[in-house]
């Protein structure tokens, strides 16, 4: 059952840059849309993922049927209203966590005018902090943080990874060069089914927790 699992998730990853265009509107409602046109028109920093990428985080979270979803680095609640979209569906929670805080008072803002305040709760702090006091486990995780510390953060998190839980980090085809310790552990990992994909130029690592 989780190679099969597996399979389907990764399948859905291969397609990702197929499936982007096949939907333009994505069933959002003018509330969301609108929030989400206002952070990328302010996100001079270019720091949120692209639509594309967005999408596809959002289909991600609802297939494997995330129930605890942690977002590393929320910036200012762009990829966070799309996997508050996709925990929505499965009745599930987001915990996103900024370490800056006026991104951090931004994304908490976009999250409750998008209507997602009972789904996302934005957590200000550094992450190496905030997580050990998260209870539980994780069913998906996603990581755009400092490049630098994907391969800190994933040795933090990855304990806590649910079996048959999702693992996926951003930017790791046009930042590869600053991550290669993350990317060999992943790609090398004996618990880890792992691809690389790319809705957008960008590109994302999703890493499936066999056992």
């Amino acid at each position: 059952m989780r190679r099969f699992a597996c399979s389907a998730l990764l399948c859905l990853s291969a397609a990702a840059p197929m499936a982007q265009s096949a939907s333009p509107s994505g069933a959002l409602t003018p509330q969301i849309a609108n929030v989400l046109r206002g952070i990328r028109a302010a996100d001079a920093g270019l720091l949120a993922v692209s639509e594309e990428d967005g999408r596809f985080l959002r289909v991600l979270v609802a297939a494997r049927g995330a129930k605890s979803v942690l977002e590393v680095g929320a910036a200012s609640g762009y990829s966070g209203i799309w996997l508050g979209l996709g925990a929505r569906e499965t009745g599930g929670r987001v915990v996103a966590i900024e370490y800056d805080a006026q991104r951090a008072a931004a994304a908490a803002a976009n999250v409750r005018n998008a209507g997602l305040g009972d789904v996302v709760r934005v957590v200000r702090g550094d992450a190496f902090v905030e997580i050990p006091r998260l209870p539980g486990t994780f069913d998906f995780v996603f990581l755009d943080a400092w490049k630098s510390d994907y391969k800190k953060f994933f040795d933090l998190v990855f304990p806590r990874l649910a079996p048959g839980g999702v693992f996926v980090a951003h930017n790791v085809v046009n930042k590869k060069n600053e991550m290669e310790p993350f990317l060999q552990t992943v790609l090398a990992h004996p618990a880890l089914f792992t691809t690389i994909v790319s809705p957008s130029h960008e590109g994302m690592s999703v890493s499936y927790r066999v056992r």
